[in-house]
């Protein structure tokens, strides 16, 4: 299967995509295995999902977009994939507790494993695993380090008080 990655220069340092030909695979804080695009001009299915994922993070980081629209190709368990769909739902500039996606996904004894497959999430900042804070209310862990998940959160508060 073709794959290809795009490294992108943002406000919380440099984030690498990688696309397949159904969708995008990921957004990495470290350079993957996949092979560089030479552009985003291209034709091929994984460069155009590229080229659009790029823009959509560039409105997102500049606060003119809430919701991604992209096609999603990540790879993980049903339990996992079903963690990720929950977080999606999470709606922009609010935050939910690993508890409360462990009842979303109907398991609520599950609130450990919900932070394991929330800490695998592939596709940060597009599914907003950021999003996920502990019970008591402290940020818990983030792929990127909770510097890089407040900003993130600070970002979405912001924008949000900017369309009331």
């Amino acid at each position: 299967m073709n794959t290809a990655q795009w490294k992108m220069d943002t406000k919380i340092g440099p984030l690498y995509l990688v696309a397949a030909v159904k969708g995008l695979r990921g957004v990495f804080f470290e350079r993957q295995k996949a092979p560089f695009a030479k552009t985003l001009k291209g034709s091929a299915p994984e460069t155009r999902t590229l080229s659009r994922a790029v823009k959509q993070l560039e409105e997102y980081f500049a606060g003119r977009r809430r919701d991604f629209d992209l096609p999603l190709d990540a790879e993980g368990t049903e339990f996992q994939k079903r963690v990720w769909d929950a977080l999606g739902k999470i709606p922009y500039g609010k935050t939910n507790s690993y508890r409360g996606i462990a009842r979303k996904i109907k398991n609520e004894k599950a609130v450990r494993a919900v932070g394991n497959a929330n800490g695998k999430n592939p596709l940060c900042v597009i599914v907003p695993c950021h999003r996920v804070i502990a019970s008591d209310g402290s940020l818990g862990g983030y792929s990127g380090g909770t510097a890089i998940k407040t900003l993130l959160l600070d970002l979405e508060q912001k924008a949000g008080q900017g369309n009331n």
